[in-house]
């Protein structure tokens, strides 16, 4: 055994004792503040869209990037970039869902880049799909938008139709070596802000549907593209989770507040007063139902006691609008991305 492979030994084994305790749930735990945090700084990945640079936006606190999620019963291993590259060396890695899939994609491409600062890199967009390469590595992290995952398809006698049964841009996913899906944000929009004029169930055109009910079916289409279509010895399926929004103070039972706008401390206990995210509970439910091996990331429940984390009114830097719904880079989803490394290490 050569010397870099003894090292490699040797931080396997490290990292199998951290995430590998008699009881490691990763996803419990309470979030601690670390000086050593956050893992890069926005300034040196000017790639990042505007709506999550809230630094460059003029954020004046900068206390919310200095936090890091601790277990309870084990250690989050801290990301290793250039680790990162070595291991999925020549291999496609493909985030598939919406704006909140693009903010982790968009943290971990500064993740990687932080850590070979000198490795050249390419960003390329064709319609939908933005790939991030890092030609030294052969290593390509893709976005592929797609808020629904099921069809979304325009029908002349109806206008915009969202089919809950049915997937034809599964083909691009197909022979990617890593995919990571999320679809939640755009189920709850009416209003102008509605994406559809129809939903279609089978030969069904409705007007409108619940949209927890919807939701659920468009999720079943999507397992069942997944039993039908992936083959786990080539492809590692996660999902990310539900990332939840903090429009509502009485969600985190503060009477001072009305949304995430203006706060700057997470909260440090292990519980959310609002209880589960009624999304999750139907994406566990969806996720027993998938035969083959399909990794929850389980964001939700340390996301909802970040409700310092979004970009509040530093989203677009004109101080208008307020997001309580996407994350602020660097931050809560860098994260997500310790949680995917973690996950993929141990499969």
């Amino acid at each position: 055994m050569g010397p870099f492979a003894f090292v490699v030994f040797l931080f396997a084994i490290g990292f199998w004792e951290q995430v590998h305790g008699s009881k490691c749930d990763l996803h419990k735990g309470k979030w601690v503040y670390d000086a050593s945090y956050p893992l890069y700084n926005s300034t040196n990945c000017h790639f990042i869209q505007q709506e999550f640079n809230c630094q460059r936006n003029g954020r004046p606190d900068h206390l919310y990037q200095n936090y890091r999620w601790q277990p309870t019963s084990c250690k989050l291993p801290r990301f290793n970039g250039e680790d990162f590259l070595r291991r999925f060396r020549g291999k496609r890695i493909m985030f598939v869902g919406d704006s909140l899939s693009s903010n982790q994609w968009q943290s971990l491409t500064c993740l990687l880049h932080t850590a070979v600062p000198r490795s050249n890199y390419t960003l390329q967009r064709v319609g939908g799909l933005s790939t991030f390469s890092f030609p030294a590595y052969g290593v390509s992290i893709m976005f592929s938008r797609n808020a629904f995952l099921v069809d979304f398809v325009n029908i002349e006698k109806y206008g915009r139709v969202l089919k809950l049964n049915s997937i034809g841009s599964g083909q691009l996913w197909k022979g990617v070596d890593v995919l990571i899906f999320d679809t939640w944000h755009w189920w709850l929009h009416t209003a102008r802000k509605q994406p559809w004029d129809y939903v279609q169930e089978n030969n069904i055109i409705h007007k409108d549907m619940n949209r927890m009910v919807a939701y659920e079916k468009a999720l079943r289409t999507w397992a069942k593209w997944v039993n039908l279509n992936i083959n786990p010895a080539k492809t590692k399926v996660f999902f990310q989770g539900v990332s939840p929004d903090h429009m509502d103070s009485r969600d985190w039972a503060d009477p001072t507040a009305k949304t995430c706008r203006g706060e700057t401390h997470p909260m440090l206990s292990t519980d959310y007063p609002g209880g589960p995210h009624p999304a999750q509970v139907v994406l566990n439910k969806v996720m027993r139902s998938v035969s083959k091996p399909v990794h929850l990331l389980d964001i939700t429940g340390l996301s909802q006691l970040r409700k310092d984390g979004h970009p509040s009114a530093f989203g677009r830097g004109d101080r208008r609008d307020t997001d309580c719904t996407h994350w602020c880079l660097p931050g809560v989803p860098d994260t997500w991305n310790e949680l995917l490394f973690a996950a993929l290490i141990q499969s």
